[in-house]
C-alpha cells in the first residue's frame, strides 16, 4: 500500500450528473477555490465542448490564483476512424488550455462492439492515436478506463491490453473505473493487484467508483490497499444514478483510519466546512447522518451514551469531531435525562453559571415545551437558546413588539376594471409588516415575498440589519411543517422547522403553536438569534 496518494475531485463534471444538481459558472468556480484550499490535487472542471458553461469555466479558471490544485479537463478519444488532428472533442480539449487532460475510454470488448459499434482494434488505435497527439501538443494525460472491471471480468486479456496502449502511448494514470458500480470492494482490490503485478513499467493507477452498491468508498480504499496512487471522488457523494465515491469520506478514512497524509491537519478541520458548502453551491440539504461531517455524525440521544461520552470521548465514537470541523451533539427530547442537558451545558461553557437545578428545570421545561408540539431533537439551535435563555445575565439582542402578514390573490379581469374568478392561476402576493425593539429603538419595516414566511423573514431582516450588518449572511435552507395533535381539524398544534445556513454551517430552529404563522416566527427568530451568538456578532 502507498504512503501518498493524489486526490482527483469531479464533483464540477461526474458530480453534476446527479439528477437535480446545476452549477452556475460562479458556483464551479467559488468551489474550485475551495477544494484548492481544501488540498484537493486534481480538480475536473467539466466536459470539454460539450456546453458554453463548461467553455466559460475553462476560460475563466486561469484567472484563479489557485495554490496546489491542477485543473483537468474531461473528454473521449477521436471518433472512430477519424483524424486526431481534425478531431473536433480533442480539439475542445486543447482550446480549455487545461494542464491536464483526462481521456475517457472503453476497455470492455462487450462496450465496444455493442455500444461503441467498432471493431477492438480501432479501439485500441482511437486510444492510443489519441493520448499521442495530446501529448505530443504539451499536455498530462490521465486515461479513464471505462467500464473496465465488467470488462476485466469477461475478458481480462482485452482490458489489460487497453491499459498497456494506453500507458506505451504516454498516459500518466490509468484509472480503473467501475462505471456501472457493480463490483465489490474483494473484486476491486484482487483486480488493481493483478494489474499492478501484470503490468510492466510499474504504471500508476487511479480508481474511479460509483456508488449503486453502496460500496463506493469501501472500493476506493480496497483499491489503494492493492496498490492504487490516485482516488476519484465527488463532495458528498454526488454523481450520477446513485453517486460516486465521497471525496469526504474518503478524505476522513485515508488520514485517520490508514495513515495517508491526503491533507494536512489544519485542511482535515475544514472538512465539515467544505461539505457545507458545496451542499449549498448545488442546492442540496446537507444530510445529517453522513459520516465525519454530518450534524448527527456524533450525535447522542440515549442518556447512557451522553454521560459515557462526557467521561471520555471514545467511549461512543471513533474519533473526536474536532479533528473534522465538526462538534458533539446531544440530542435532547423529552426521552432525555439531566445528563443530556448537563453535557450541552459544559460543551457551552455554561457550568459555571448554571447548575445541577438548573439543568432539572431545563429538562422539566423541554418537556412542557414537547407537550405543546415544540420538538428539540431535530432543533438543536433552538434547545441552545433555551439553555442561554437559562443564563442569569441573558439579554435578547432583539424583541418582537408586533407583526401582521397580509396575504391576497388578485384576480383583475383583463377586460377592464373589477374582479373574476376564472378559475385560471394567479399569483398570490404576501406582505408582512413587523415592529422589533433593538436596544432602545423600535423599527417598523415592511416587506414582500413569495409566501408569509419569505415575507416575514424579509421584513425581520429590514428591521435588524442596521444594528447586525452581518445577518446578510444568513439563507434560509428549507422548511417544514407537521401537524403535531392530528383529529383536531384547524385546532390543531403545527410545528415548523427551519433550516438555515451560512456557508460554512447549518443549523435547526423550531416553532409550535396553533397559527402557523406564530410557529414559523418562533423558528424563524431562533435562527437569527442563535446565529448572532454563535458567531460572537453579541455576547451577552
Amino acid at each position: 500500500m502507498t504512503d501518498r496518494v493524489e486526490l482527483y475531485d469531479t464533483t464540477l463534471r461526474d458530480g453534476t450528473q446527479q439528477e437535480g444538481i446545476s452549477l452556475s459558472v460562479e458556483d464551479k468556480l467559488a468551489i474550485t477555490k475551495r477544494l484548492d484550499q481544501l488540498g484537493i490535487d486534481v480538480i475536473e472542471g467539466g466536459y470539454a465542448g460539450a456546453n458554453p458553461k463548461d467553455d466559460e469555466y475553462f476560460q475563466r479558471v486561469h484567472s484563479l490564483d489557485l495554490q496546489h490544485a491542477q485543473v483537468a479537463a474531461f473528454g473521449n478519444t477521436r471518433r472512430a476512424n477519424g483524424d486526431v488532428d481534425k478531431d473536433p472533442t480533442l480539439q475542445a480539449l486543447l482550446d480549455t488550455n487545461a494542464p491536464i487532460i483526462t481521456l475517457v475510454g472503453k476497455s470492455s470488448e462487450y462496450q465496444v462492439r455493442d455500444v461503441l459499434e467498432t471493431s477492438l482494434e480501432e479501439n485500441l488505435s482511437m486510444i492510443a492515436d489519441s493520448i499521442r497527439y495530446l501529448r505530443k501538443m504539451g499536455r498530462r494525460v490521465f486515461f479513464d478506463a471505462e467500464h473496465f472491471f465488467d470488462g476485466y471480468k469477461e475478458n481480462p486479456d482485452y482490458s489489460t491490453q487497453v491499459l498497456n496502449v494506453a500507458m506505451n502511448a504516454g498516459a500518466e494514470r490509468l484509472v480503473l473505473c467501475d462505471t456501472n458500480g457493480g463490483t465489490l470492494p474483494n473484486e476491486i482490490a484482487e483486480i488493481v493487484s493483478t494489474i499492478k503485478n501484470d503490468l510492466a513499467g510499474d504504471p500508476v493507477i487511479g480508481i474511479h467508483s460509483h456508488n449503486d452498491t453502496d460500496t463506493a468508498v469501501a472500493s476506493a480504499i480496497a483499491a489503494v490497499e492493492a496498490g492504487a496512487y490516485q482516488i476519484q471522488g465527488c463532495i458528498n457523494g454526488y454523481g450520477e444514478r446513485t453517486g460516486n465515491a465521497n471525496m469526504v469520506s474518503i478524505i476522513g478514512n485515508l488520514n485517520l483510519k490508514m495513515g495517508i497524509k491526503a491533507v494536512s491537519n489544519e485542511q482535515l478541520k475544514t472538512l465539515t466546512e467544505v461539505s457545507n458548502f458545496v451542499s449549498e453551491r448545488v442546492n442540496r440539504q446537507p444530510f445529517p447522518f453522513q459520516p465525519f461531517v454530518g450534524s448527527s455524525a456524533f450525535s447522542h440521544k440515549g442518556g447512557l451514551h451522553a454521560a459515557a461520552t462526557e467521561k471520555s470521548v471514545q467511549a461512543y465514537q471513533h474519533i473526536e469531531p474536532s479533528i473534522v470541523g465538526n462538534a458533539n451533539g446531544v440530542i435532547i427530547s423529552e426521552l432525555s435525562g439531566r445528563g443530556n442537558v448537563i453535557h450541552r451545558i459544559r460543551e457551552m461553557g455554561f457550568d459555571e453559571d448554571l447548575d445541577d437545578a438548573d439543568a432539572r428545570k431545563i429538562v422539566q421545561h423541554v418537556k412542557d415545551q414537547e407537550s405543546k408540539g415544540f420538538s428539540y431533537e431535530g432543533a438543536n439551535a433552538s434547545f441552545d437558546l433555551v439553555l442561554r435563555r437559562a443564563l442569569p445575565n441573558y439579554e435578547a439582542p432583539f424583541e418582537l413588539v408586533d407583526f401582521m402578514v397580509i396575504v391576497e390573490n388578485k384576480r383583475r379581469s383583463s377586460f377592464g376594471t373589477g374582479w373574476r374568478n376564472d378559475g385560471a392561476e394567479h399569483p398570490m402576493l404576501s406582505e408582512a409588516t413587523v415592529k422589533v425593539r433593538v436596544g432602545k429603538n423600535i423599527i417598523h419595516t415592511a416587506a414582500e415575498g413569495d409566501g408569509p414566511v419569505g415575507a416575514l423573514d424579509g421584513a425581520l431582516r429590514k428591521g435588524l440589519i442596521d444594528a447586525y450588518p452581518e445577518l446578510s449572511a444568513i439563507r434560509l435552507t428549507d422548511y417544514k411543517v407537521r401537524v403535531v395533535n392530528e383529529g383536531v381539524g384547524t385546532g390543531a398544534a403545527v410545528r415548523v422547522v427551519i433550516e438555515s445556513a451560512d456557508g460554512k454551517n447549518v443549523w435547526h430552529t423550531v416553532g409550535a403553536s396553533t397559527n402557523i404563522l406564530e410557529a414559523s416566527w418562533l423558528a424563524l427568530t431562533d435562527s437569527f438569534e442563535w446565529w448572532l451568538f454563535n458567531n460572537n456578532i453579541i455576547t451577552s
